[in-house]
């Protein structure tokens, strides 16, 4: 062998070898336009439900902080004196902090949207208020409370605020619930798309996979170099859609923040709380990625050696092989 073919072979060994499936193509740009929208939704999902499970919790919390000790109005009572023995007795429990009896000014307040401005409490027979908070981490035995505070004041009902902290509950979990299925639809609807993007691909390019196969190339070989393509094309995508989505909610949040006091704003913040999301919900945003580009990955990986077996299968039945080929 002379020096010529040598370095011939060389610069063969050293050349670039092209791409199997074309960088550039119309599939490509679709697929890449789809995986940014699906990544965008998911994300967007993830931190929706993130953010409305921290307004959630944030409800409850406020919530579970205090317990309100309701007494009814009665003629034989003195409803000042049975606030203040109201306060005292609850304060007396272990896990209760301090006690606030609401005067006739704050209740008058609180009934104002309802009853308009200029409200005389004592023409109404409208329940006075003694506002407990309590040690969250200790709570205070609220049935004995309840128990004590009827015996002493028959008029008296003890408010532990359980049932709005169950319904809190029960949304946030109903919340997860339907955006794990709206994530679960976008995954398996990308995971479609992938599975067609990747047979095109292969239709397209059929004989550069037919004449690799023909000359000794394994399928994990021509898999591998699928899995590549659609790996870039899935972390572009999926890069995209996540600061789409991080970019939508910091958006949001300073929308909110620069229209404090507006209709909008309020009604805004007491439907879905504050729109911003946490470092868990941008850690889930940066999950969801990585998920969708590994799952793209692993999806065109599996296509591409199921087809290559199927090609193999129809090569091997000479009576297949003149279907297929017709």
């Amino acid at each position: 062998m002379n020096d010529a073919t040598q370095k011939t072979r060389r610069e063969i060994a050293l050349r670039p070898m092209a791409a199997i499936v074309p960088q550039r193509s119309v599939q490509s740009k679709a697929l890449l336009a789809v995986i940014v929208i699906m990544s965008f939704l998911a994300c967007l999902t993830i931190g929706a439900v993130g953010m409305i499970r921290a307004t959630a919790d944030s409800w409850a919390s406020q919530i579970s902080r205090e317990i309100t000790i309701q007494i009814k109005p009665d003629d034989a009572l003195d409803m000042e004196k049975a606030l203040a023995e109201a306060r005292d007795l609850a304060l007396s429990f272990v896990g209760t902090k301090t006690g606030t009896v609401l005067d006739k000014a704050a209740t008058s307040r609180l009934l104002e949207p309802w009853l308009g401005a200029g409200l005389d409490i004592d023409e109404l027979p409208v329940p006075r208020l003694v506002v407990i908070t309590i040690d969250e981490g200790n709570p205070p035995d609220f049935a004995a409370m309840r128990d004590a505070l009827q015996k002493k004041i028959p008029q008296a009902y003890l408010d532990d605020h359980r049932t709005w902290v169950d319904r809190l509950v029960s949304m946030a979990r109903t919340t997860v619930v339907i955006g794990s299925a709206v994530l679960g639809l976008v995954f398996f609807a990308m995971v479609l798309t992938v599975i067609f993007a990747t047979r095109g691909a292969l239709a397209g390019n059929r004989h550069i996979v037919e004449v690799l196969h023909f000359v000794g190339a394994e399928s994990s070989f021509v898999a591998q170099e699928f899995q590549k393509h659609f790996l870039l094309i899935s972390l572009k995508g999926s890069l995209a859609g996540a600061f789409l989505a991080a970019g939508s909610f910091a958006a949001a949040g300073w929308w909110q923040s620069s229209s404090i006091a507006t209709p909008e704003s309020d009604q805004a913040t007491a439907l879905f709380g504050a729109f911003t999301i946490d470092w868990t919900g941008y850690g889930g945003i940066f999950i969801t990625m990585l998920v969708i580009a590994a799952l793209t990955t692993l999806t065109a990986r599996f296509t591409v050696m199921k087809t290559i077996d199927e090609i193999d299968h129809v090569r091997s039945d000479p009576g297949r092989l003149d279907i297929y080929q017709e």
